[in-house]
């Protein structure tokens, strides 16, 4: 085991004991790790001292960090947010990672707009909108899409109101669909008040819109205006069959989440249930990677707060968890300021809230049942082997004539967008598992801006990985694929050749048609979309494609750093590196301190200032 070198001992050692967040970095500057201390040179301290060296995580960590940056802060509720976003800012390998399922469905409410919209999308933005979900049953959310729509006119266009507005009302005004606020016929004010009404109703909480709807329907009829009081009527009746179709759960009548998860070998899946007023109005799926070797207790506190960092929707006045987790009491206390009221968080030992808790467990845990079955058969014992070999890599060395079955996959894949910041990725997959510490990315060094060739850059980037792996006396992979056709295979194959590596087996996997190409095959293998073999070959094209796309974006939001940085007075080009690579982003440059900013080199007090008054000068949330 290597031990931290002296410089960064000194760093560690000359760290100040204040509250703030940590960021490790390795060699070629990427985040390894996030995270948040009460005393900055006390924690860090400890990654680097025995203790640390009885985890083989922290060891796998320790080895890789070269430099240390921190940001202290004035509060640990501070902390907490400026930990959470940098975690989803970078992604750290070693940090444990929220993942939404996203085959649900979320309605999404356009807030930002006017005239808000209401839609169905399986897409998350970052665009300012409210979406609820994601909802497991598809049918019973179309239902109730379908009743809201009956129950009030919500627009069902597309114009950018009010700087795109129609010549004139379209039909849905016509059969009383919309009251046409695009002519005017509908004002902000009272098309605002529906959507709240419509967001109170999608939370679960029907009471208040109940009483609401109650008395503007009296008063409408006290002043004989007898449609608008047959349209709150109406309204009324939705309402009855909306809580029809909800579960009632708890029969005190309470509101709260209810989180629960389950663990099967590395994976981890967590539930969340959201009661409103008695009734079961949702069900929450996340995924948590990198839990594997953590504790319940801190996979519970990071599933909390990824959950509850992330969403700015209600939070109910209590949470049922199954067991205590790392900052608890911070967390109530955020969320308590969150929801300007009062917030607990309960451990329920007895009752209808702990068949709650058992209830979100077992749904977490049949998750997990289900995610095995998709994954196909359980590993098979080969005869003359001396470990367990997965069905899908027998059935991949059937269906490509191998002697020998498919343990490790390489795959490789190219991003580019109009020939800009081109990159390639190459993932390793282990018995179908990543094996993260073999990814390997690239940035396209011949390629051109206008005419971008994509059989080039695959030949470039496989060139490469071979001459390194060759040269470094790697392991070599049992399979070679690449995201693409028969160009794309010939130009790996060619790389290929060059590098002495002709004798690995290689394939192509197309996207469009799923078609499998081999060298020397005229026609391409076409397999059924149940195949195990198949779906090997798409989780590392898709885990590739992956890669390399978050490659490409990190680029991007690099460049545009670089360009508005270079907007501000006393900024050139060298400072603009230096800046980037120690803060990675605008958003964490406005966050820090003119100190802070002063300890990169060729940035003195004034240029920092210059620097935080320009951007605090802008909408937050840039890239």
């Amino acid at each position: 085991m290597t031990s931290p070198n002296d410089s960064l001992l000194d760093v560690v050692r000359a760290l100040p004991h204040h509250a703030g967040v940590y960021l490790f970095r390795d060699e070629e500057d990427e985040v390894l790790y996030v995270g948040k201390a009460n005393s900055l040179r006390s924690r860090v301290g400890s990654y680097f001292g025995a203790e640390a060296g009885k985890s083989l995580k922290l060891i796998r960590l320790r080895r890789e960090i070269t430099s240390v940056e921190t940001f202290p802060v004035q509060s640990e509720s501070e902390a907490l947010l400026l930990e959470w976003n940098l975690i989803k800012e970078f992604s750290p390998p070693f940090n444990i990672q929220l993942r939404d399922d996203k085959s649900f469905p979320y309605i999404k409410i356009t807030v930002g707009e006017p005239f808000p919209r209401i839609f169905v999308t399986r897409r998350l933005d970052e665009d300012g909108s409210r979406y609820l979900g994601p909802f497991t049953d598809v049918r019973a959310m179309r239902r109730a899409l379908r009743a809201i729509k009956q129950m009030y006119t919500v627009r069902s266009c597309h114009y950018q109101m009010p700087d795109e507005m129609p010549p004139r009302p379209c039909l849905d005004y016509h059969i009383g669909r919309c009251k046409a606020p695009c002519a005017g016929l509908q004002s902000q004010e009272e098309y605002r008040e529906m959507i709240d009404d419509i967001l109170e109703i999608l939370g679960g909480r029907t009471a208040g819109v109940r009483r609401s709807v109650t008395a503007r329907m009296r008063e409408a009829a006290d002043e004989l205006e007898y449609e608008r009081a047959a349209e709150m009527r109406d309204v009324l009746r939705g309402l009855d069959a909306l809580e029809s179709r909800q579960a009632a759960v708890d029969p005190r009548q309470g509101s709260h989440d209810v989180i629960g998860f389950a663990r099967e070998d590395d994976l981890v899946c967590g539930i969340v249930l959201r009661v409103r007023e008695g009734r079961l109005v949702g069900r929450q799926i996340y995924y948590l990677a990198n839990a594997g070797e953590e504790s319940d207790e801190t996979t519970l506190g990071a599933l909390v707060k990824g959950f509850y960092l992330r969403r700015d929707d209600d939070v109910p006045p209590e949470l049922l968890v199954p067991t205590g987790f790392d900052e608890q009491d911070l967390v109530e206390e955020y969320l308590a300021g969150r929801r300007d009221g009062p917030f607990k968080i309960r451990i329920p030992t007895r009752g209808p809230k702990l068949d709650l808790i058992r209830a979100s467990s077992r749904n977490a845990a049949h998750v997990l049942a289900q995610d095995r079955v998709e994954r196909g058969p359980e590993p098979l014992v080969v005869p003359g082997a001396s470990e367990r070999v997965p069905a899908a890599a027998m059935r991949l060395a059937e269906m490509l004539g191998l002697a020998t079955p498919v343990r490790s996959v390489v795959c490789f894949d190219v991003s580019t967008l109009a020939g800009r910041e081109s990159v390639g990725s190459a993932v390793w997959l282990t018995d179908g598992s990543p094996n993260k510490n073999e990814y390997r990315k690239f940035r396209i060094r011949d390629s051109s801006d206008d005419h971008p060739d994509d059989y080039a850059m695959m030949q470039e980037i496989v060139s490469r990985y071979f001459d390194r792996r060759v040269r470094e006396d790697r392991p070599l992979p049992d399979l070679v694929a690449v995201d693409g056709g028969k160009g794309q295979l010939s130009a790996a194959r060619q790389a290929m050749d060059a590098a002495g590596v002709s004798d690995l087996p290689t394939i192509a996997l197309a996207k469009r048609d799923e078609e499998v190409f081999q060298p020397g095959e005229r026609e391409p293998l076409r397999l059924p979309r149940t195949d195990i073999g198949l779906q090997l070959l798409q989780r590392a094209r898709d885990e590739a494609h992956r890669f390399a796309l978050q490659y490409n974006r990190t680029l991007r939001r690099r460049r545009t750093l670089r360009s508005r940085l270079g907007e501000i007075p006393g900024v050139g080009p060298t400072r603009e590196q230096e800046l980037l690579k120690r803060f990675g982003s605008l958003e964490i440059i406005r966050r820090a301190t003119a100190e802070q900013l002063a300890q990169t080199p060729g940035i003195g007090l004034a240029t920092a200032g210059a620097i935080l008054a320009a951007l605090r000068s802008e909408p937050a949330g840039e890239p």
